[in-house]
């Protein structure tokens, strides 16, 4: 088993499997501060993932792709947002209703746009290739994790730390954090708690969006059908665990991300499918008891 965690190919996939759960769980963050229960970033995943393998095949650039990825992301916020603030639809049902809404288009569109079920691949496709760091390559095992990633990889760590800055210092991160702790505040303040909360639905669609888009034009330069494959529920729950602060967030991620490249790595041994597949999730689980139990019996 050590083999295998020091394996540098496994440290250089380690970035491949944190960097689509971290973007969506920064997504999920700040719909977190702003006061909104989003569970729905599954859903927003998948859309992206699906719309950047169609801006890039259609626009002949990885750039349009990710692009295509984040507008559609948006477009699912703006969804949330009509039938949860606008409307006032419970958010777990619109959640819900979110993620089944990128199932079945996502399907559709597969078919009706590519004539394929299950899979598009083509040459056509453009996907992020690695970008290697002189000198940092050559570092052992900080040098596989770190270089040869993926620019979606770079952009991910960047937003830890903005993130991490702009809801201390900025307008309108202090203006979420104010919608989701003290909304009747920022109402005397002249200011609409639930613009606010729109806002930051497009950020989370935003950046969810890109989260797709490292699944199908940075891991693999394809899309499968579901192929989110659970990764937004999971951000979900780092969410939750950390209540949406970005730097413990980066933490849990990454820790979720690691599992679920080792799951795959794990299959030598001759385990069950079932299993490996399973081991983000018992993850998840472990996680969410243990530090559930550390805050109850601080709360004794």
């Amino acid at each position: 088993m050590l083999e295998i965690i020091l394996d540098p190919s496994f440290l250089a996939s380690i970035p491949r499997f944190v960097t689509p759960i971290l973007l969506a769980a920064l997504g999920g963050a700040i719909c977190e501060r702003a006061g909104v229960f989003n569970i729905g970033l599954e859903g927003m995943m998948l859309t992206g993932a699906f719309f950047a393998v169609l801006g890039s095949y259609f626009g002949g650039s990885v750039y349009v792709g990710a692009l295509a990825a984040v507008l559609s992301g948006m477009a699912m916020g703006a969804i949330f947002a009509e039938f949860n603030l606008r409307r006032g639809g419970d958010p777990i049902v619109v959640s819900i209703a979110v993620n089944l809404l990128a199932a079945g288009l996502t399907t559709f569109l597969l078919r009706a746009i590519f004539d394929v079920a299950g899979a598009f691949r083509d040459p056509a496709i453009g996907g992020f290739g690695p970008i290697d760091i002189p000198g940092l390559a050559a570092l052992p095992a900080i040098g596989q994790l770190l270089s040869g990633q993926s620019l979606l990889f770079y952009v991910s760590l960047v937003l830890v730390l903005a993130l991490h800055v702009f809801f201390a210092r900025h307008r309108l991160g202090l203006r979420i954090r104010a919608a989701g702790e003290n909304p009747a505040g920022l109402t005397a303040g002249g200011v609409s708690p639930n613009r606010v909360r729109l806002a930051a639905l497009l950020m989370c669609g935003a950046l969810c969006g890109l989260a797709g888009a490292q699944l199908s034009i940075a891991n693999v330069n394809l899309f499968v059908e579901n192929m989110s494959a659970g990764r937004g529920w999971i951000a979900v729950v780092a969410v939750l665990l950390t209540r949406g602060r970005p730097l413990p967030l980066f933490f849990i991620a990454s820790l979720f991300g690691a599992v679920d490249s080792l799951s795959f790595r794990v299959q030598g041994f001759g385990l069950p499918q079932q299993f490996t597949d399973m081991m983000p999730y018992l993850a998840t689980l472990v996680v969410l008891t243990v530090l559930s139990w550390i805050r109850l019996q601080r709360a004794r």
